[in-house]
C-alpha cells in the first residue's frame, strides 16, 4: 500500500472517529434522520453544498467543459446551482413548517399513506443510482493511487463508505461535510492556483483559450436543450438527498437560508472545474478520455504533498455525497415504509431499522457500481428516474388546494411510465420533457373528473 493510498484510507479513518464521537449522544430515529432539528445556517450551508459537490462536480464537468467548451457546464454547476436556489426560495421554508421527518411524509399528510408509500418507491432508484455513482468514483481514485484492481477498489470503497454511512447520522453528517466541504475548497483551489501559476496569470491562461470555446451556446435543439436543463432542476427539487439537509435546520429561516449560501458556493466554486476544462486541451492536447483532466492535471502541476491534498479533497467531496445519497432514502425506507409495517418499534428499534437500511443500500450501490460502465450514466439515470411526476405532484400539493391522492397516482405513474418507455423504449430525444407533460395532464384530468375521495385540503401542511 503506496503512501497517498495509506493517506486517503487515514482521511476516511479520521472522518469516521468525527461521525462516532458526534453520534454518541443518538438515541432516537429523529436524532439519526434529522439531527434533532439543532443545524444552524453554517452546518445547513455546508451539508448542502457538499452533498451536491460531488466526484462528477469536479472530474465530469471538467471533462465536459474540456470537449464543449463553456457550453458543457450548462448541467453542472449552473442547472444544479439554480435548482439549489429555487428550492431556498421557495421551498426550504414551506417544507421546514410542515414538521416533517422525511420528504415522503409531506406526501402523507397531503395526499395519502399509499402516495407516501409510493413516494419512497420511486425516489429510492434514483437515490441507489447516484450513491453507486459515487462509490465507483472512489474506487477509481483508490485504484489510479495504488496497485489495486478497479473491482477489488470499488469493493473496499463500498466498505469504507457503508461503514461510514451507518454510524453518522444527519448531525454527524453534516459536521463532517463542513469539513470536508473546505477541504474540497482548499484542494480545487490549490490546483486552480498552481495551474495560473504555471500560465503566467489568469488572464494569460484564458487569453489561450479559443474565442469558440468561451461562448456558452446550446448542444443541439431548444426541445433538447431544455430536456437537458429539467432533468437535474426537476430532478434536484425533489431530491430526498437535499431536502434532508434542511429539514434538519433550527428554524424555516436557517432551513431557507442555509440552503441559498449553500447553492451559492455551489456555483462559485464550480468555476474551477470550468477554468479547469477550458485550459485542459492547451496543457493536455493528446488526452484521449476528457474525465481524465482533472486528475492528469493534479499529477502534473502539483508536488506530491499537494497532490496528496487534492487527493484527499476528491475523497471528501464523495464521502458527503455518498453519505446522503445513503442516509436519506434509507430514512424513507425505514420510517415511511417499515415502521408503517411494524408501528409498535422501540425508538432503540427504529434507530437500527434506519442504520441496518443504510448497509443494506450500500451493498446494492456496491453491486450498481462494479456493473456499471461510466460515472456519467448512473448520474443521468439517477436524476431522472421517477422525479417527473413527484416534481409535479410536489408542486401542487405544496402551492395548491388543488388534486388528490388519486390524481398523485396518476401523476407519478404516468410520469414513470412516459420516461422509462420513451427512453428505453422508444430512444426519444425529450423523454423527461414528455414525462413532466403527461404527469401534469394525468393530474389534471383526474383532478377535473374526480375519479378520487374529496381532496385533502392543503391548509393540513403548516406552511
Amino acid at each position: 500500500m503506496n503512501g497517498v493510498l495509506l493517506a486517503l484510507v487515514a482521511y476516511v479513518v479520521l472522518q469516521f472517529a468525527v461521525g462516532v464521537w458526534f453520534s454518541r449522544a443518538m438515541q432516537t430515529e429523529a436524532d439519526y434522520i434529522i439531527a434533532g432539528r439543532r443545524l444552524g445556517i453554517g452546518l445547513v450551508t455546508f451539508s448542502v453544498f457538499s452533498t451536491y459537490f460531488g466526484a462528477e462536480a469536479i472530474v465530469a464537468t471538467a471533462g465536459s467543459v474540456h470537449e464543449k467548451g463553456l457550453s458543457g457546464a450548462l448541467v453542472d454547476p449552473f442547472a444544479y446551482a439554480a435548482a439549489i436556489l429555487l428550492v431556498a426560495v421557495f421551498f426550504a421554508a414551506r417544507l421546514w413548517r410542515a414538521d416533517l421527518v422525511t420528504f415522503a411524509d409531506f406526501f402523507r399528510v397531503r395526499y395519502s399513506p399509499g402516495v407516501e408509500r409510493l413516494v419512497v418507491l420511486v425516489l429510492l432508484p434514483g437515490s441507489v443510482l447516484w450513491a453507486a455513482a459515487q462509490v465507483r468514483a472512489f474506487g477509481q481514485v483508490l485504484s489510479a493511487n495504488s496497485t489495486l484492481s478497479l473491482s477489488t477498489a470499488i469493493g473496499l470503497a463500498a466498505l469504507l463508505v457503508g461503514v461510514y454511512s451507518v454510524v453518522g447520522g444527519l448531525l454527524a453528517d453534516a459536521v463532517t461535510d463542513l469539513i470536508q466541504g473546505v477541504v474540497v475548497m482548499v484542494g480545487l483551489s490549490i490546483l486552480g492556483l498552481a495551474v495560473v501559476h504555471h500560465m503566467g496569470s489568469f488572464t494569460a491562461a484564458l487569453a489561450i483559450v479559443p474565442p469558440e470555446r468561451l461562448a456558452f451556446g446550446f448542444d443541439g435543439s431548444l426541445l433538447k436543450t431544455l430536456e437537458t436543463i429539467a432533468v437535474p432542476v426537476c430532478g434536484t427539487i425533489v431530491a430526498v438527498e437535499l431536502v434532508s439537509r434542511f429539514l434538519g435546520a433550527r428554524s424555516g429561516h436557517d432551513a431557507a437560508w442555509g440552503t441559498l449560501i449553500g447553492g451559492v458556493m455551489y456555483v462559485l466554486v464550480g468555476q474551477i472545474p470550468i477554468f479547469l476544462g477550458l485550459v485542459g486541451p492547451v496543457l493536455m492536447p493528446d488526452l484521449k478520455d476528457a474525465e481524465q483532466i482533472v486528475p492528469k492535471l493534479a499529477s502534473a502541476y502539483l508536488t506530491p504533498v499537494l497532490h496528496v491534498i487534492f487527493t484527499g479533497a476528491v475523497v471528501s467531496a464523495i464521502l458527503s455525497a455518498v453519505h446522503a445519497a445513503l442516509h436519506a432514502p434509507a430514512a424513507q425506507v425505514s420510517h415511511n415504509l417499515l415502521t408503517r409495517l411494524i408501528p409498535k418499534m422501540s425508538d432503540l428499534h427504529r434507530l437500527w431499522s434506519v442504520r441496518l437500511t443504510v448497509a443494506v443500500l450500500a451493498g446494492v450501490a456496491y453491486v450498481l457500481a462494479l456493473t456499471s460502465e461510466t460515472i456519467k450514466d448512473l448520474v443521468e439515470t439517477a436524476s431522472a428516474f421517477g422525479s417527473a411526476g413527484v416534481f409535479v405532484v410536489t408542486v401542487f400539493g405544496l402551492f395548491t388546494n388543488y388534486g388528490s391522492a388519486t390524481s398523485a397516482y396518476a401523476a407519478i405513474c404516468t410520469g414513470v411510465v412516459v420516461w422509462a418507455v420513451g427512453r428505453w423504449g422508444l430512444h426519444l430525444e425529450t423523454p423527461y420533457l414528455l414525462a413532466l407533460a403527461g404527469a401534469m395532464g394525468a393530474y389534471f384530468a383526474v383532478a377535473i373528473y374526480q375519479l378520487q375521495q374529496p381532496c385533502k385540503p392543503a391548509a393540513t401542511i403548516k406552511t
